[in-house]
């Protein structure tokens, strides 16, 4: 499947001769990619199958990373190069210490369990920000069914120094993928509400950031094809999402400027390869990537 072209910005990111690959099929759910660059590695998550799997650049393997996983979905690397992992199960936000251990880093706010972290990213300020929708805990599938002690779904900031679990943004009914412009000052968040509310508009909420405190949220893109998922920029400000047609690409303005069109629905992405310039998809059942004329943002 070719890039779609749409608007004429999406032209000079895209390179006509490079396909879109399948690395790997066989999952159930498919979510949550990271890249490792000092060991040229990819790491996603299979949720129904309580998986993490590895992808190696250097000979194209797939290996077992853990099993049991905690039927973990979205992870990032942090500015210490350490895994960190949304845990439906655990219901819980944790890192991968340098020497393997587990650490819990967010499972609780104001006393309360979360519900199941979904997607997480890291703030310039080392700060790790994550959201909270219900969908590890709405049935057995991904996760153990059972009520939110909450109530809500935000979008959590855990302090850089003390730990500090603080709702950030309260204003949406599940939100799902999130990521920051390359400059840290807006964040990015995609709504999918509508799982649960069929009146909820299908959107990428942006929201001002200033001294790690949140400005209201304004409308950034809607989506006529599912839902909108993960997300990520790239150094020149696009937003790069994944959505039920495939990876869809909007201008910093939020104009939908391009298409890769995937056989399967998009879970999420993130970019990686030596470059940064290579992106790899999860798609329900599999891991796909394309390479690109331009980069991720750090």
């Amino acid at each position: 499947m070719e890039a779609r072209i749409i608007d004429p910005r999406f032209a000079p990111l895209v390179i006509g001769h490079a396909k879109l690959e399948r690395l790997w099929t066989g999952g159930r759910w498919v979510e949550g990619p990271a890249w490792f660059a000092a060991g040229r590695y990819l790491v996603w998550s299979d949720i129904p199958n309580d998986r993490l799997l590895r992808w190696d650049e250097t000979d194209g393997s797939v290996s077992v990373f853990r099993q049991p996983c905690n039927n973990e979905n979205g992870h990032a690397v942090d500015q210490e190069g350490r895994l960190l992992s949304c845990e439906h199960r655990g219901r819980a936000v944790t890192r991968t210490e340098h020497d393997g251990t587990r650490r819990v880093i967010a499972d609780r706010w104001q006393g309360r369990r979360l519900n199941s972290p979904n997607d997480v990213t890291v703030a310039p300020d080392g700060a790790v920000w994550f959201t909270d929708p219900t969908y590890g805990i709405d049935s057995d599938y991904e996760g153990d069914a059972a009520a939110s002690e909450i109530g809500a779904c935000h979008v959590y900031r855990v302090h850089p120094r003390d730990g500090v679990v603080e709702a950030m943004v309260t204003d949406m009914l599940r939100p799902n993928g999130l990521c920051f412009s390359p400059d840290g000052g807006t964040l990015h968040v995609s709504e999918t509400g509508r799982t649960h509310d069929p009146a909820r508009p299908v959107e990428i909420r942006a929201y001002p950031i200033r001294d790690g405190r949140v400005g209201p949220g304004r409308h950034f893109a809607a989506c006529d094809a599912g839902l909108f998922d993960g997300l990520r920029c790239d150094v020149h400000g696009n937003l790069w999402a994944a959505a039920g047609d495939g990876v869809r690409c909007h201008a910093p303005d939020g104009t939908l400027i391009g298409l890769i069109p995937l056989p399967e629905m998009a879970g999420n992405l993130c970019f990686g390869g030596a470059k940064r310039n290579r992106l790899f998809i999860t798609a329900q059942t599999s891991l796909y990537a394309i390479y690109l004329n331009t980069r991720g943002a750090a």
